[in-house]
């Protein structure tokens, strides 16, 4: 029975000293785990100022973009608006001399 009993402690012992190391383990994990992610989030910090600067440099790019599809298409609007006025200037010209005149000679 001494030697049940010598045997059963050890293993006491034995499992006491597992639990004891896997615990250790498990806290050893997590320290490692938290130290980690601390490393990430200072990483992703200190590459905020980049990441704010690439979208800064593609919105201007899509602000430079957008600049100046508007510029083409009032110049094209310009254009046409031009190429209109020129088109109707003389028949514009000639309804205002015949209302100017047509207004005189009836006015005398």
């Amino acid at each position: 029975m001494d030697d049940t009993l010598k045997s059963l402690l050890a293993a006491e012992s034995a499992a006491s000293e597992m639990v004891r190391k896997a615990q250790a383990d498990s806290e050893h994990l997590i320290q490692n785990a938290l130290s980690e992610a601390r490393q990430q989030e200072e990483r992703f910090h200190a590459r905020v100022p980049e990441l704010q600067a690439s979208f800064v440099e593609k919105s201007e790019q899509r602000a430079q973009q957008t600049v100046a599809e508007m510029e083409r298409r009032f110049e094209e609007r310009l254009s046409h608006l031009r190429n209109a006025a020129d088109a109707n200037e003389e028949t514009a010209l000639d309804a205002a001399f015949h209302q100017l005149l047509g207004n005189n000679t009836a006015g005398t």
